[in-house]
């Protein structure tokens, strides 16, 4: 398990083992799991941002796109 990305309203971590990323909307307190094509669309998202655009602005706009609707309630057990 690997933090790539942090900021203040997101984190994403990678699970290299499981080829997924875990989407953590802070703010929101929703996490999100993706897997394979998924996963593989969210990198290549994120690599598709221009290089001068890319920012914590950009990338929290992306990860609010993909966890509308499909991220969970964090939950503590």
């Amino acid at each position: 398990m690997n933090v790539v990305y942090n900021s203040e309203h997101y984190a994403i971590v990678a699970y290299p083992v499981q080829q997924g990323f875990e989407l953590v909307d802070k703010l929101g307190g929703r996490t999100l799991f993706v897997l394979g094509s998924v996963a593989l669309g969210l990198r290549e998202a994120i690599d598709n941002i221009p290089y001068e655009e890319r920012n914590e602005e950009s990338i929290d706009s992306l990860l609010d796109d993909y966890c509308v609707g499909a991220a969970r309630p964090i939950s503590y057990h």
